[in-house]
């Protein structure tokens, strides 16, 4: 049994290294594509005026200028994303976007390195198996925001177990580079009793409000108004509940109410454990919004790491990990790969894990006492 145990630990980071190597390799999606279109609102920004970065005519003419094999796609993202890009645009386009590349996914590393409970080797296993799903290298490959709104999520954890609510309240301010895919967690972390988090999460929102306002004029802010206001574009409902489970209208409606009221009671109950209310709204954000594409899937992985982190018993860990084997490659490179519309059941199913803690009879007491500092098993910074 001691050379079993011994050898686990190893063997697992073989796998999901080997994993993650897969999917480097197998990867045939237009690269840059995302990024390519921050970069080109960004340039129309730099040169004609911040108020002109969502007059689609021009991002797509300097999107054509930038690669003229890709296709033009409209930036209906928020102006944070093309002002993080601005400085990039002082290099040669592809030295651009692998930099962009590469930093968004170090960050993502780095913060799941230095927010983890565990130590050793155990640390770098969970933190290559937050990376081996195939939609974490997916995003990064298509230049998009999501892996640092994920790191977001993963460094307000840390910081929120600390105490720190302020500087939390900073980190979860990366959700403003893509709103949707997380906006319910800083309302996770509200009703679990982090006001000040809370609190400079919104006063930064209120001091981006205000540049926007400085820098794009009345002109620039009621076109992205009327950006957001327009029909979505197609082929992003797969992984909404539409997708998954055909339900429209008041019907849709009915049950994203549900589903959010129900995250942010969960993230009640689970209050004394930041990471597992932080995972709930996480989680809920993903099932609710009405427009989804699969880079933005890794919130799911921070939010699936941060249960494994927080619950370290086996009851968690086991279906956590084959969670993990459908969205590797072993599984996502053969004929039993998940669809895009089977992922909202997986997320359910993780939430409706997390209700069953939230509710379970003592809970409480055991989250209060994974949290006291001398029981704490994280990593050092």
């Amino acid at each position: 049994m001691t050379a079993v145990k011994r050898l686990w630990a190893p063997l697992a980071l073989a796998i999901v290294l080997i994993a993650l190597a897969r999917d480097a390799w197998n990867r045939y999606e237009p690269i840059g594509i995302d990024f390519h279109t921050y970069e080109a609102a960004a340039r129309v920004g730099l040169q004609r005026g911040w108020s002109f970065i969502y007059d689609q005519n021009l991002v797509a003419i300097e999107q054509k200028r930038l690669v003229p094999s890709q296709i033009a796609q409209p930036f209906l993202s928020p102006p944070t994303d093309a002002w993080l890009v601005a400085p990039l645009t002082l290099l040669p386009y592809w030295a651009a976007y692998y930099t962009w590349a590469a930093v968004t996914l170090l960050v993502f590393a780095a913060a799941l390195a230095w927010a983890a409970r565990s130590q050793g080797l155990a640390r770098w296993i969970a933190v290559a198996a937050a990376l081996g799903p195939w939609w974490v290298l997916h995003a990064v490959n298509l230049g998009q925001v999501a892996p640092l709104v994920a790191a977001g999520v993963v460094l307000t954890l840390r910081l929120a177990r600390e105490r720190r609510d302020l500087v939390a309240g900073l980190a979860l301010s990366l959700l403003f580079l893509k709103p949707n895919t997380a906006f319910l967690v800083p309302f996770a972390l509200l009703v679990a009793g982090r006001y000040r988090t809370f609190a400079a999460w919104a006063a930064v929102g209120a001091a981006i409000t205000v540049v926007a306002f400085v820098t794009m004029g009345a002109h620039g802010i009621s076109a992205y108004i009327g950006q957001l206001t327009q029909p979505l574009p197609g082929g992003a409902s797969s992984l909404t509940l539409e997708g998954a489970f055909g339900v429209a209208g008041i019907w849709a409606i009915g049950l994203r109410v549900v589903i959010a009221a129900g995250s942010l009671a969960i993230a009640f109950r689970l209050r004394s454990s930041p990471g597992l209310a932080i995972a709930a709204g996480a989680i809920g954000s993903l099932l609710v919004v009405p427009y989804l594409h699969g880079s933005d899937l890794c919130v799911l992985s921070a939010a699936a790491w941060a249960v494994w982190e927080e619950r370290p018993a086996w009851l968690w860990r086991v279906p956590l990990a084959a969670g993990w084997l459908l969205a590797s490659p072993y599984v996502n490179l053969t004929s039993f790969a998940l669809g895009l519309n089977r992922w909202p059941i997986v997320e359910g199913a993780l939430l409706a894990g997390l209700a069953v803690a939230a509710w379970r009879p003592g809970h409480e007491g055991a989250a209060n006492l994974m949290d006291k500092p001398e029981l704490r098993t994280r990593a050092p910074a």
